[in-house]
């Protein structure tokens, strides 16, 4: 039902100066993490942005490495990347809930994020939407970061003024 769904994919935006991201990844499942990887890259390159690449342990650790690249190095935005697969306990739950509460957190601070971290119930599930020539969730991810990236510099001249109109 919902492959018969027609999804609206805003136009990547342009961009004046160079754009660099910062691309975390969980590669407990090396293969999805690399389509992911993969899918993320291209759509970096697709506008001319520099995409840095590292690895964490896992999902849970995505957003502590975005919130130390944010204080200490200089990326635009950053793509949080990883897959996480329905078990038989309640990890799975902790693991989805706490990683996207991270990032959620984290982008309420301004930070530019795009979140592919794949919540799925089985692998088959990952595999299609982790595929580039696919769902292209990895590059789905790279998109919103890059759009807001976008919407920050757009907004990083206003000014708000202290009440008074001119």
């Amino acid at each position: 039902m919902a492959a018969s769904i027609t999804h609206y994919t805003l136009p990547l935006p342009a961009f004046d100066k160079p754009v660099k991201l910062l691309i975390v990844v969980a590669p407990y499942y090396k293969e999805i993490a690399d389509n992911l990887v993969a899918g993320a890259r291209a759509m970096a390159a697709a506008v001319g942005a520099e995409a840095d690449l590292v690895e964490v342990p896992g999902a849970l650790e995505i957003p502590s490495a975005i919130a130390m690249a944010e204080r200490l190095a200089k990326y635009d935005g950053y793509v949080a990347l990883g897959c996480v697969v329905r078990g038989e306990t309640t990890h799975y739950d902790t693991v989805c809930n706490d990683s996207s509460r991270g990032l959620t957190l984290l982008g309420l601070q301004g930070a530019c994020i795009g979140n592919g971290i794949l919540t799925v119930e089985n692998i088959e599930q990952a595999e299609v939407r982790a595929d580039p020539a696919g769902q292209d969730k990895g590059g789905g991810a790279a998109a919103a970061a890059l759009h807001l990236i976008a919407l920050a510099r757009g907004w990083a001249g206003a000014s708000k003024g202290i009440g008074f109109r001119a």
